[in-house]
């Protein structure tokens, strides 16, 4: 029988320990082959003409259902849902009684009194605690994602996305209509392959497109039809090797540490979480390491969803949300990694004797859930990275990073601190190796230009 989150802590006393040593690695993207063709090819594709990304296995999903589901959702969330309707979409976040984030997912409002979550599991967990511990007549559908079910062939949605210059054609064909002249976040129905599909315009690595769902025993023929409509686009499909990659250019953040392992006000979640949850086996690793748990915890505005922030309504965290608006900010920003250091590095692989650097994975070079390294300027910590990738497009290495303001400007100069600290923690994704520093410069987030000046005005181009 498993046992709480909350004793597991306690008998485990350094939480940091325990994370860090978790044996895991970085999340699986099941489903999928890990190339179709080449992970370098499938990136320069949604930057030139078009991919399609099979969403379908890697993430969990949550319906909300009933007469207070709206009620609901809207306390648990820092979002307003002033004027949100149906067939609307949003980047749905909920903080903690402290104001640090748990997680973030989409959230899509289908109908009346009906929602759709899709994302990382913390943030579902978190819902489902206040639904069975609290007074709201709601109906909380749990489809756990492929990788962590015992029926990996038997989920409620397919999910796919058409992303890249050339998505809009391969939407008419695939539908014999007109791309529909859709807001982003906004949602319509089209057919494609005969079954009716829900259409989110959305975007993902750096590029506008399309999510498309429907029911499980639809997505062999809608897949189908998506294939045979892509052929004269030119249309790539994109492996779980690549996949990883993608947020590099559009500049989201996918992997911010639920806060919710310390606060008396979070105890009564920890006791209602077990070891078999997520937040009871997910790594941490890189080369920052604070003093306490709470230094991996991200703001709101860390992340770049301070413009989410709206206190036109009662939610949990509001008050310490209140007093955190007042106070500095850290900025997001890209890291350009200096490609003769970055070079440097990969080269003490190529060393006979001694600790070699930390492996440097292509295209993704993420090696735990949650990474977490260190960003210096003149041997002072200033930030942290949260996200390392290549990228074929850029030709560069390219991180995901939070600083100080006052380091935060383009062009600025800063070091980043490749590899964990004594030669690396217990993971079976870490080898012994040597840390060593990469030169880089801050940079833009997001880092493609498409995706500065095309997107609607959102988090990912709007300054917290």
């Amino acid at each position: 029988m498993s046992k709480s989150l909350e004793s597991h802590l306690h008998a485990a006393g350094d939480i940091v320990g325990l994370l860090r040593n978790q044996q895991v690695g970085p999340n699986v993207y099941p489903g999928v082959p890990g190339e179709f063709s080449n992970w370098r090819n499938e990136q320069r594709a949604w930057a030139n003409s078009c991919v399609l990304f099979n969403q379908s296995y890697h993430m969990a999903e949550l319906m909300v259902e009933g007469p207070d589901a709206f009620a609901f959702l809207n306390g648990l969330g820092i979002n307003s849902f002033k004027n949100f309707v149906p067939y609307r979409a949003k980047q749905y976040v909920p903080v903690s009684h402290d104001g640090f984030v748990i997680g973030d997912v989409i959230l899509f409002y289908l109908a009346e009194n009906q929602f759709n979550l899709v994302g990382r599991a913390p943030t579902l967990n978190w819902l489902m605690f206040h639904a069975e511990t609290g007074d709201h007549d709601v109906t909380l559908t749990y489809d756990e994602r492929t990788a962590a079910r015992p029926d990996p062939e038997n989920r409620r949605h397919y999910r796919y996305q058409i992303q890249g210059p050339n998505a809009a054609k391969v939407i008419e064909d695939a539908t014999g209509k007109a791309a529909p002249d859709l807001k982003f976040f906004h949602m319509c129905d089209m057919e494609i392959g005969g079954k009716t599909v829900v259409a989110l315009r959305h975007g993902m690595a750096g590029q506008p497109g399309y999510e498309l769902m429907g029911p499980w025993e639809d997505r062999d023929a809608v897949h189908s039809a998506l294939v045979a409509a892509g052929k004269a686009h030119k249309m790539a499909l994109v492996g779980g090797r690549t996949y990883s990659s993608n947020t590099i250019e559009s500049g989201w953040i996918p992997s911010p540490l639920p806060a919710v392992y310390t606060g008396e006000a979070m105890q009564s979640y920890r006791e209602w979480l077990s070891t078999n949850h997520y937040e009871a086996n997910c790594s941490v690793g890189g080369s920052y390491v604070p003093d306490s748990v709470e230094g991996y915890y991200l703001s709101p505005w860390d992340l770049g969803y301070g413009p989410f922030v709206k206190f036109d309504h009662d939610f949990i965290g509001r008050a310490a949300l209140e007093k955190m608006a007042e106070m500095p900010k850290r900025k997001k920003v890209t890291l350009a990694l200096d490609s003769e250091s970055v070079t440097d590095a990969i080269y003490t692989q190529f060393e006979k004797e001694g600790l070699r650097a930390k492996y440097m994975e292509f295209p993704s070079a993420v090696y735990s859930m949650h990474p977490f390294d260190r960003v210096e300027k003149d041997g002072a910590l200033v930030g942290v990275s949260t996200w390392i990738a290549y990228s074929a497009n850029e030709g560069k290495m390219l991180t995901l990073a939070i600083v100080d303001e006052a380091f935060a400007e383009p062009g600025t100069e800063v070091d980043f601190i490749w590899g964990e600290p004594d030669g690396g923690t217990s993971k079976p994704t870490v080898e012994p190796h040597r840390q060593v520093t990469i030169k880089a410069v801050v940079a833009a987030v997001p880092y493609s230009e498409v995706a500065r000046t095309s997107y609607a005005k959102s988090w990912r181009n709007t300054a917290a």
